[in-house]
């Protein structure tokens, strides 16, 4: 039976939660599996290092640490916005997300963590930054 090697392009099934359990994505409830060639760079490093040598039905379960996922929280992406940066009419709504253009027009999505009648306080980190994440992966293909 072969196994996968870097360059191998696999279909995987899985299953991704929180240490506290909580489920926060599910091929299986898509009922469709994820395609992707490992070791390329398209998945996060700790999940795309687990692959190489499984063969196919194969499951396997892993932890992924914040620093091989989406990195550790860092406290300087949590920036004070003047409310004048925005359009007019623009509504602040502590804990949702806010998709934006930059000043030098880059595109950026952040959580609105607090707004008062001048600023608005916006945390730039990856909603996963700085958690450890929990996969159940079958291999499903390699091709």
């Amino acid at each position: 039976m072969s196994t996968v090697e870097n360059g191998n392009t696999v279909s995987v099934h899985y299953r991704g939660t929180f240490d506290d359990g909580t489920q926060f994505d599910s091929s299986y409830d898509r009922g469709e599996p994820i395609t992707f060639t490992v070791g390329s760079g398209q998945m996060i490093s700790g999940f795309d290092s687990s692959i190489p040598g499984m063969s196919v039905g194969e499951t396997k379960n892993i932890t992924v640490s914040p620093e091989n996922a989406y990195g550790p929280r860092v406290d300087e992406a949590v920036q004070t916005v003047p409310l004048t940066a925005f359009q007019e009419g623009s509504e602040f709504v502590p804990g949702a997300t806010i998709q934006g253009t930059g000043p030098t027009g880059q595109p950026f999505m952040a959580k609105i963590e607090s707004c008062d009648d001048t600023n608005v306080v916006l945390d730039f980190n990856h909603p996963m930054a700085g958690k450890s994440l929990n996969f159940e992966i079958e291999l499903v293909n390699i091709s």
